[in-house]
């Protein structure tokens, strides 16, 4: 492994930087995430942990972070999971749901750094109408 990444980085420098500031991008969009729903931030910096985090934000139960070691359902089970995060805040159309299966690091990213995104639940269970129903009325 440590192999390729030094052939990365003497061959295209730039690659290598650029996966590591859309990392870190991720990161903290992550960890302020965990901070809107009231979880500990720092779980977004440890591997395992996150996955139960947002497990739990979701309403799932912890035995399913085992989906995602089925090989082809994992895809299925990481793309329904991102899409029940942005559920969680209130995004309930179908653009959001390819917006954030697409562009999940910056979707994550501008749904943590938003003012006005709220964090409205677990949405694992409930019905589409009911989650729609959490969101307040704007007058």
């Amino acid at each position: 492994m440590t192999s390729i990444l030094q052939k990365i980085m003497e061959e295209n420098p730039g690659i290598f930087i650029l996966l590591i500031f859309i990392i870190f991008i991720g990161a903290v969009g992550k960890a302020k995430l965990f901070a809107k729903a009231n979880q500990p931030w720092i779980a977004a910096l440890v591997p395992v942990w996150d996955l139960f985090v947002v497990l739990k934000m979701v309403g799932r139960p912890a035995i399913h972070a085992v989906y995602l070691l089925i090989p082809g359902f994992n895809i299925y089970f990481g793309f329904k999971l991102l899409i029940e995060i942005a559920q969680s805040f209130g995004k309930t159309s179908m653009a959001d749901a390819i917006l954030v299966c697409f562009f999940n690091v910056f979707y994550v990213l501008n749904l943590g750094l938003a003012y006005n995104e709220e964090y409205f639940g677990p949405v694992y269970g409930v019905s589409l109408k009911d989650v729609q129903a959490r969101k307040p009325v704007l007058v």
